[in-house]
């Protein structure tokens, strides 16, 4: 676990443990009422409830609440919302390639993650995004929410994914598909060569079939496991108020 494994590096003991509402017989408000009357110090939160959360939490950053979706809370009065995976992937994006901008990049899945992952394309200097979900109205709200936020990216929304990937140097998938128990590629049928860089935020596992196809065409890839390392590095610091370094944390995980 990425939370003990961080503790071991820091020295100190944290107790992280897996709430599913599920398994606990309660449903998502139960879960989170439950781990604030326990005393619990926060909480990280995942697919599907990263708007849902929102109606509990206070998102004090400005680009938290554009985003419009937390991974991250910290109990008090109130409830802090946070997003470490926009965060998160700033940090990967950079942590992969540096200072090279992202160009122009067709994405696919506008849900919570999506959303981050946009704001954060935004911030890395981006020249233009084309958004697409099989929901429309998803990607519509979210190109909204970016043209009011920031100015400098060009923000466009696509009827079909095979029209935002025309031109596009960068595709990233921030669907499920081909995560564990969902399978399938999102991108099935696109042209992947000839891309500059491609990424999937999927990371269990790790080497989705739409990473194994970009990397048998030679794409620089950005893997689901840099966003997952990053976004966690930032939750711990936020929780605990500790830094761990990237590369020790990767090599104490592996």
């Amino acid at each position: 676990d990425l939370h003990h494994a961080a503790a071991r590096i820091c020295g100190i003991d944290v107790s992280y443990e897996r709430l599913a509402p599920r398994d606990l017989g309660l449903d998502f408000d139960g879960v989170f009422a439950r781990a604030r009357a326990e005393g619990l110090r926060g909480l990280n939160i995942t697919h599907p409830y990263k708007e849902r959360v929102l109606r509990f939490v206070t998102t004090e950053h400005p680009t938290v609440a554009a985003i419009g979706a937390c991974n991250t809370v910290l109990f008090g009065e109130p409830a802090i919302g946070l997003n470490t995976d926009y965060t998160g992937y700033v940090a990967a994006f950079r942590g992969r390639f540096g200072a090279t901008p992202p160009g122009a990049v067709a994405m696919a899945g506008s849900g919570g993650a999506g959303k981050a992952v946009a704001f954060a394309l935004a911030e890395l200097g981006t020249k233009a995004l084309t958004l697409f979900d099989v929901d429309a109205r998803k990607s519509q709200a979210l190109a909204a929410a970016l043209k009011q936020h920031q100015g400098g990216m060009t923000i466009s929304v696509a009827p079909s994914l095979e029209t935002a990937c025309e031109g596009a140097d960068a595709l990233i998938n921030c669907t499920p598909c081909g995560m564990s128990g969902y399978g399938g590629d999102a991108f099935a049928g696109i042209q992947l060569r000839g891309r500059l860089w491609i990424c999937d935020i999927v990371y269990t596992p790790i080497w989705t079939d739409f990473l194994k196809r970009a990397k048998a065409r030679g794409a620089d890839i950005l893997d689901g496991y840099e966003l997952f390392l990053y976004q966690g590095i930032h939750a711990f610091k936020h929780f605990t108020g500790y830094d761990v370094d990237a590369s020790t944390l990767r090599h104490e995980l592996c």
